[in-house]
């Protein structure tokens, strides 16, 4: 058996449990920006925040190593 017939005969995987945590990190961060919102507006800018939250986390992980 030839190794293109191994990879075709491989069977996925399901995920290790990464995506559940970025998922409630998702949520969590929803909450947060959620309460800190006031009025329509700031509501949705807290919704798209939600969104990009891993960006938030790794500019302040790097601001804090920067010193």
């Amino acid at each position: 058996m030839s190794k293109s017939d191994q990879d075709c005969n491989r069977r996925t995987t399901p995920g290790t449990g990464g995506e559940a945590v970025y998922f409630f990190g998702g949520i969590g961060s929803l909450v947060f920006w959620w309460q800190a919102a006031d009025g329509f507006r700031e509501h949705v800018v807290a919704i798209l925040k939600s969104f990009v939250w891993p960006a938030f986390l790794v500019y302040d992980a790097l601001g804090a190593l920067g010193g």
